[in-house]
């Protein structure tokens, strides 16, 4: 062995205790674990507060809002203040939110609660990127920042299957003394933590704080909101319309703007050598854009999965949160898995490799699911598709991540965690969002075309039915709709027939399209490092 090969990093690495990231992966623990318990208690708020569902759902929509608008904010406030000081006060908030939500009276508590954890988030997404960053090194350090990606899978099983079991034998209430638990335990442990004491003469600029802020929040709106509001044209749940065009279409061109300004304020405010909200050098080489790019997709890709699947079961046939959580955990357990184990593969193969697999992998597993997928999810083929896709989701997810970590100085960790935060909030955002749409516009054009061509459903029996709103409902709503007409028994077992077979392909091309999105996925994947074993710079030492 020559000495140029034995030169790049010599095994004298520091290792750390893994204490310290306990309290970390319980902090990404209770964060997701409180997004996966609000969709199980919304049924106990509804009956507890008497609000309808839209109402109850509202505490979903604050915190996401909240996350996405300041968690650029917030990671400059932890450069400022310090990363252990501003990480304990914003676990301290979460667990005052946490009894916000047990104690909560009307719903305004129970939003206001979720306005807390939103914000307290948006400090926490950035703290634990800069955390590890301060507290491990080379391995450790990858081995820890794939912990974050387990914790989110990891939280998703146990919320379903604990918050459900709550939330049906006891009630919506107790599951958030589980997020005080957990918030509790990780302000404990954070005086393991080792980290600077921030940079007071730090200036947040409040100019880019509103912009992106701004732009976050108007594109999550206007993409959450395209099924209700309506795609083009404003749908009579619209607020408001802009001459007949639906606001949220204009939300999403003017966050565009709002984010285009954003940028170039940034890359203004950098070249006269102030200090910027985020410092886009993270930004600066290809391979980190591609990450970047590479994160937003699998991050949509799953949204839009853990929206379809979920809304098949429990809207088509009817079935509880419970048995949902059962057909999922296939996918969530292997999403657990596989970013914890994915780090011991670093070493042998560069990101470009394990991305390019990866992304080959998940594209397999949904064009198989879109020939597999039947009304009945528990068939060994389904599990086989979600157990695939989990694969390639979880290792991807990890990886990206670590790309990002490992290629910025660690005094830009922050910035790389608000721009994670950033890109996953939007990202799940979109996925869910455009899944939505999507799959409603092709039932509803296949439905329509399918019920007028049909030989025992006459033009004047369709006409008597809305086939404007035709939404993803079960066969019994189906049958429900049709009984209000003068539809005969023998028309509306045709209906619900038609139905199912819509649906089905409907939720088939759907998975076809994630597939194509997924294939296209391979043009940022091909731009990632190719880093060969010791190759990783660290942190310190990264351009």
């Amino acid at each position: 062995m020559t000495g140029a090969a034995a030169s790049p990093t010599p095994p004298t690495e520091e290792r750390r205790s893994w204490a310290p990231m306990i309290g970390l992966f319980l902090a990404q623990v209770l964060m997701s674990f409180n997004v996966a318990a609000l969709p199980i208690s919304l049924g106990g708020m509804v009956e507890d507060f008497g609000v309808p569902p839209t109402t109850a759902s509202t505490t979903i929509v604050v915190y996401g809002l909240a996350v996405a608008a300041l968690v650029m904010t917030g990671a400059k406030l932890g450069q400022r203040v310090g990363w252990v000081l501003i990480f304990r006060v914003a676990v301290a908030v979460f667990a005052v939110s946490s009894l916000m939500m047990i104690f909560a009276q009307t719903i305004g508590w129970a939003i206001g609660g979720q306005v807390l954890a939103g914000a307290s988030a948006a400090i926490i997404v950035p703290a634990l990127v800069a955390l590890i960053a301060e507290n491990y090194r080379g391995a450790q350090q990858a081995t820890a920042v794939g912990s974050l990606g387990s914790a989110r899978a990891f939280s998703g099983v146990s919320a379903f299957l604990i918050g459900g079991t709550l939330g049906t034998f006891v009630g919506w209430r107790p599951i958030f003394f589980i997020t005080l638990g957990l918030a509790v335990a990780v302000f404990l442990l954070s005086f393991r933590l080792r980290g600077d004491r921030g940079k007071a003469g730090i200036r947040i600029d409040l100019v880019a704080s509103v912009l992106i802020g701004a732009a976050i929040v108007l594109l999550t709106l206007g993409f959450n909101n395209l099924n209700a509001w309506g795609i083009l044209l404003a749908e009579p749940g619209a607020p408001f319309s802009v001459l007949g065009l639906s606001p949220a279409p204009v939300f999403v061109v003017v966050g565009i703007m709002l984010g285009q300004g954003f940028f170039l304020w940034t890359r203004r405010r950098m070249k006269s050598g102030k200090v910027p909200l985020v410092d886009l050098g993270v930004l600066s080489k290809p391979s980190e854009r591609a990450a970047v790019y590479a994160m937003f997709i699998i991050v949509s890709m799953e949204a839009a999965v853990n929206f379809t699947v979920p809304t098949y079961i429990q809207v088509v046939q009817g079935r509880t949160p419970f048995d949902t959580s059962l057909a999922m955990m296939p996918f969530n357990l292997t999403v657990f898995i596989t970013a914890t184990l994915i780090v011991r593969f670093y070493t042998r193969f560069s990101p470009r490799k394990i991305a390019l697999f990866s992304f080959t992998l998940t594209t397999i597993a949904l064009v198989w699911l879109a020939f597999v997928v039947t009304n009945n999810w528990e068939t060994l083929p389904t599990i086989l598709g979600l157990v695939l896709f989990g694969i390639g989701q979880g290792a991807l997810v990890t990886l990206v991540f670590n790309v990002l970590v490992t290629a910025a100085p660690k005094e830009l960790a922050g910035d790389v965690g608000s721009i994670r935060g950033t890109t996953q909030n939007l990202a799940s955002a979109v996925g869910t969002a455009v899944m939505g749409a999507l799959l409603v516009t092709i039932l509803s054009l296949g439905f329509t075309q399918a019920v007028t061509k049909h030989p025992d459903l006459p033009p004047e029996l369709v006409e008597q039915v809305d086939l404007d709103e035709v939404n993803f409902i079960s066969n019994d709503d189906l049958k429900a709709k049709f009984e209000e007409t003068d539809a005969t028994p023998e028309q509306i077992d045709a209906a619900v027939a038609i139905n199912e077979e819509q649906r089905l392909r409907t939720l088939r091309l759907g998975f076809l399209v994630l597939a194509g999105l997924s294939a296209v996925a391979v043009l940022p994947a091909a731009r990632l490092p190719r880093y060969r074993p010791g190759e990783i710079p660290a942190p310190d030492e990264a351009a």
